[in-house]
């Protein structure tokens, strides 16, 4: 995965810049779950969870599998709703928000398992994350009115940004399903950016990848965090959550056992014993 990461900051930052930084200072936060839980059927997914996100940072969630990692990440998506708890956003509570209403709200997302349009181009798959910002309704668009292609022209030239962002720009044209592996994984990144978000949330991103990808990919996440994007990332890789990460929040069993910075972590008696098999 030859990549080139390019800075272009304008492409990629939140819709309304100042809303973007309404939640600011170092130790505000943009995401903040509060004694959440979640069970399906008799098991115990999470149990009163409570962590904050702060803004402009990228917040590693780690744990062994079947600690709740992405059952949590589900639950800030949209994808499920807590059974307890609450879980804000940019100060707005949206536990009971809809998947869409929070992608407007500026929360975006990545999938385990890469969840493309395989039968559309590259840059139609970038297109589609716009959606949600495009004003133009059903009528102004089959009758193909004035500020219907004006807003249309704009969306393409973004789409091609992000693309040369995240280096897939020569591929444009091409059906997704062709890419390699790999570079699905930056396509579907750069879908996610096209919709503005103020947070990224990727669901271990380098699953599939190579050493050589998984390191161009840790130069992407910071290169997105510096354009002010804050980014949760769940990681089985270690080596790239640790390297990657500002903060970072330990599950196992459905709890949290540790919270803080990766040397933090990295010396913790309780993550040790649950996550890498031992103790000091």
């Amino acid at each position: 995965m030859n990549v080139l990461i390019k800075n272009i900051s304008n492409s990629i930052q939140p819709e309304n810049d100042s809303e973007s930084h309404s939640v600011a200072g170092e130790n505000s936060s943009i995401v903040r779950i509060e004694a959440i839980c979640k069970s399906f059927g008799g098991l115990q997914a999470l149990w009163n969870i409570s962590f904050d996100v702060r803004p402009y940072t990228v917040q590693g969630l780690i744990g062994p599998n079947g600690a709740g990692k992405t059952t949590l990440f589900n639950l800030i998506a949209g994808a499920y709703y807590p059974d307890k708890g609450r879980i804000f956003f940019d100060q707005i509570q949206v536990q009971g928000k809809r998947v869409h209403d929070r992608v407007k709200l500026g929360i975006a997302r990545t999938f385990q398992n890469v969840e493309l349009f395989e039968s559309m181009t590259v840059i139609e798959n970038v297109l589609v994350g716009q959606y949600v910002r495009t004003r133009s309704g059903f009528w102004s668009t089959i009758f193909r009115m004035p500020w219907t292609i004006k807003e249309e022209q704009g969306a393409r030239e973004e789409a091609k940004k992000l693309l040369n962002f995240v280096g897939l720009e020569q591929y444009a044209e091409v059906r997704s399903s062709d890419l390699p592996f790999g570079w699905q994984r930056l396509l579907e990144i750069a879908r996610a950016l096209a919709s503005k978000p103020k947070i990224l949330l990727l669901d271990e991103p380098a699953a599939g990848l190579n050493a050589v990808e998984t390191k161009q990919l840790g130069e992407l996440i910071k290169k997105i965090r510096d354009q002010g994007v804050t980014i949760l990332i769940v990681e089985h890789d270690m080596s790239l959550a640790m390297d990657v990460s500002d903060r970072i929040a330990v599950l196992n069993q459905g709890r949290l056992i540790a919270e803080g910075t990766p040397r933090e972590i990295q010396s913790h008696d309780a993550v040790m014993a649950a996550y890498l098999g031992g103790g000091k």
